[in-house]
């Protein structure tokens, strides 16, 4: 797997032995919503010598649903779900097929990986995700990964490939992440504002704290910079530098040149499973704890327990994502819940040796055990 040490300065790139790179719709799609083949075969010719000086490079890409549009007819980047899926499908195929050629041109082999959320935080999923990535780079393939929007849905979504490529970045235990936007990296203020300048490095995401940024993406995007900050976020706490700059520095990027903005890591790795849980997918309810099970959960990592919990918000499944709330409002923490959501009004406030006497086994146990719980800010 990649290496773990902490990077706090670009000098550290050109040494990475693998690294992700994520690039969005508006990097890879001409103004007619149809895919700039000269773009993404630029981008590939980067990555192809990065391969072959011995980096191992998972690609990211967003670009389905902007491939599909030109195709399809469509006026713009389609609103509901089952247009969005169609465009998906019809792009997912020309898109991993122009990657497919380029990347031959260099003789490098792509094998397409495709991820919905549900992927990363059921344990099953995810460790044959990450099986699957491990066993492509030993066979020195280059992993295109896409969101698999041909089937997700709107709860199932990552929301967007910038979070998608930070959580493949830990899967995957990359040395750095390169995000390519169509911007040169992060700005004191909207780049198109007189006098705009480029930050160039941010040791701490406390730096920034009061950057305007904005959520809004492109017309063929879904991410804006908000998103790409999240991304930063997640890779950074957890030992991995990111590099956000815009599509055309992209191989100065690699090569540690002062383009766009280097975030410096600042944590310390944590396991894939945490992180799954932490950002993979929205949650899908809310158990709100009373000042007891809050406490025991902060502060002695213990598992929450029936008697602790005092209401119930949303309809999930056992196995689902759900955030545990205090007295306060505040989240303290992110688990998955070992119960439907049906079942639990029955189990609140009560003790596991009254649940076990008038239920039986099977409901004297832990609704979210302290193995699948991540504490709020992990």
């Amino acid at each position: 797997m990649g290496g773990v040490t902490l990077a706090r300065t670009r000098s550290a790139l050109p040494a990475a032995r693998r690294v992700v790179v994520k690039i969005g719709s508006s990097s890879l799609t001409g103004t007619d919503g149809h895919l700039d083949l000269d773009a993404l075969r630029a981008l590939v010719e980067v990555l192809a010598k990065a391969h072959a000086d011995g980096t191992q490079v998972v690609l990211v890409t967003s670009g389905a649903v902007a491939a599909g549009i030109g195709p399809l007819g469509l006026p713009a980047r389609p609103r509901d779900l089952a247009t969005m899926q169609a465009a998906a499908s019809v792009g997912q195929g020309l898109l991993v097929a122009r990657y497919a050629e380029a990347f031959a041109h260099h003789g490098v082999r792509v094998g397409q990986v495709l991820l919905t959320a549900e992927d990363t935080v059921r344990r099953l999923r995810y460790k044959n995700a990450q099986r699957s990535l491990s066993r492509l780079l030993a066979l020195d393939v280059v992993p295109v990964v896409n969101e698999n929007d041909a089937v997700t849905t709107d709860e199932l979504k990552f929301g967007d490939n910038d979070r998608l490529a930070a959580l493949v970045s830990h899967l995957v235990r990359a040395d750095a992440l390169v995000l390519l936007t169509d911007v040169d990296g992060l700005h004191d203020r909207p780049p198109t504002h007189p006098g705009a300048q480029r930050i160039s490095h941010v040791g701490d995401l406390a730096e920034i704290a009061d950057v305007p940024v904005t959520s809004r993406g492109s017309a063929v995007g879904t991410g804006g910079m908000v998103t790409k900050l999240e991304s930063v976020r997640i890779a950074t706490c957890s030992g991995i530098p990111v590099v956000l700059t815009a599509a055309v520095n992209a191989a100065r990027a690699l090569a540690g040149d002062d383009v766009g903005t280097f975030f410096a890591a600042t944590g310390r790795r944590a396991s894939a499973r945490r992180l799954w849980i932490a950002h993979a997918a929205r949650v899908r309810g809310r158990l709100h704890v009373d000042d007891g099970a809050a406490r025991a959960v902060l502060g002695g990592r213990a598992s929450l327990l029936p008697a602790g919990i005092t209401r119930v918000e949303g309809d999930f499944d056992a196995g689902d994502p759900v955030e545990l709330v205090g007295p306060d409002g505040v989240v303290v923490a992110r688990g998955l819940v070992a119960f439907d959501s049906h079942e639990l009004p029955a189990l609140l406030g009560r003790h596991t040796s009254d649940l076990r006497a008038s239920l039986g086994e099977g409901y004297d146990r832990e609704v979210v055990h302290r193995d699948d719980l991540v504490l709020n800010g992990v």
